[in-house]
């Protein structure tokens, strides 16, 4: 008659409580490599929180363009010709854009208040390209740019300098003397691996700085790409259609996440490197749980002979080995589980890191000590189910 589920418990219940020290240390060998295993997936996710939160501090991920100074061959001032160039032949690219600084040293006023921001000249489509948010009012429209009216778009740090206590949109600033309306106000972020500007930002249209300066140039062209992978092609595209529209210049590129991208690249060298430390202390544990079902095989070789010769099925020998194993793996890697957890949850509030509980990692640490334990435990366990009862009884 075969034993019951409830019965099997009990029995293998017993024979753990028989041999503490032998159980807590086969326990702590799967503790240690799911330990290993968990921590590194923590130290993964952790990594990859941090690179998360850097790059949504920034502007979206893109690539600069623009024309560089070489001896021996002629500067290119870029026009909004080379802008539009770059957009019909650039297939991956979500947006393009151009932008130039206001190099005149002006200062904004409204009132008896005054900042000095730093003053950008911006196409159509730099929402797109920066991924910059409008947080009031809105953008520039075709017809702002088409009729070179006098207005701004400001960041929310320039807000805070100059409009403290009222909404900016429609309001009134100087800007070196002449008058701007505040259009609109977008968030504020970094652009590139650059401290954010203490005085904020404001933007005009990019028409509107050509008239006042009588400078056609643009300082940059702006790509963003539909992928975070495209950006080195891309990058590699637009520096060859520059070179190869203007052969005699020479032009430069920027990408504003590369060090972020990196940094990333980086972390997941190291996250594999110690997951595969943690693979091989986690089969070292499962190591430890074949030698104890073998050891445990061999100490009961008579109980196993009396339990067949009595009626018990091969099975339920070979899956009371096994439950054995499986019970050892989980207590040991649920314990590790639980302790990782705590420890990282410690670590990640006392450096201020992202950190949340990721079920999918606890369930990959447990279910690989799972499959390392029952795994080395099935050999010894069929082996024992396989024993001759006669034999058994005489050993």
């Amino acid at each position: 008659m075969p034993l019951s589920p409830v019965d099997l418990f009990k029995i293998t219940y017993s024979s753990l409580k028989a041999n503490p020290l032998r159980s807590s240390l086969t326990s702590l060998g799967v503790f240690m490599g799911v330990a290993a295993v968990s921590a590194t997936l923590q130290v993964g996710n952790i990594s990859q929180a941090v690179i998360e939160k850097q790059l949504n501090e920034r502007q979206a991920p893109r690539v600069d363009v623009g024309s560089s100074w070489q001896r021996n061959k002629p500067y290119r001032r870029l026009q909004l010709e080379d802008m539009e160039y770059l957009k019909e032949r650039l297939i991956n690219a979500q947006a393009v854009s151009a932008s130039t600084w206001v190099w005149f040293s002006w200062s904004v006023t409204y009132l008896d208040r005054e900042a000095s921001p730093n003053m950008v000249a911006v196409s159509g489509d730099y929402l797109k390209t920066s991924g910059l948010r409008m947080t009031d009012g809105r953008f520039f429209s075709r017809v702002d740019f088409e009729n070179y009216r006098s207005v701004l778009v400001v960041d929310e740090i320039l807000v805070e300098h100059l409009f403290p206590d009222r909404d900016p949109i429609g309001e009134r600033v100087y800007v070196g003397g002449r008058p701007f309306i505040v259009r609109g106000v977008v968030e504020s972020k970094l652009e590139g691996g650059d401290r954010e500007d203490p005085q904020g930002k404001m933007y005009m249209p990019i028409t509107v700085w050509h008239a006042l300066s009588g400078y056609q140039v643009l300082h940059r062209i702006l790509i963003r790409p539909h992928r975070l992978e495209d950006l080195d092609s891309i990058e590699t595209q637009a520096v060859a259609l520059l070179e190869q529209r203007y052969p005699d210049h020479s032009f430069w590129s920027y990408n504003n996440v590369g060090d972020i991208l990196a940094q990333r690249e980086t972390l997941k060298t190291v996250s594999r490197s110690l997951l595969a430390v943690g693979g091989i202390a986690l089969l070292v544990g499962g190591v430890g749980i074949a030698n104890i079902t073998i050891a445990s095989v061999m100490e009961r070789t008579a109980e196993i002979g009396l339990r067949l010769a009595i009626g018990a099925k091969p099975r339920d020998v070979m899956f009371q080995f096994v439950l054995e194993a499986t019970v050892l793996s989980v207590v040991g890697g649920v314990t590790a589980i639980a302790t990782v957890h705590f420890i990282t949850v410690a670590v990640s509030n006392a450096f201020d890191l992202p950190y949340q509980f990721d079920g999918r990692s606890a369930t990959l640490a447990l279910g690989s000590a799972l499959v390392v334990g029952v795994g080395a435990g099935f050999l010894p366990a069929l082996r024992a189910s396989r024993l001759d009862p006669v034999s058994a009884l005489r050993s």
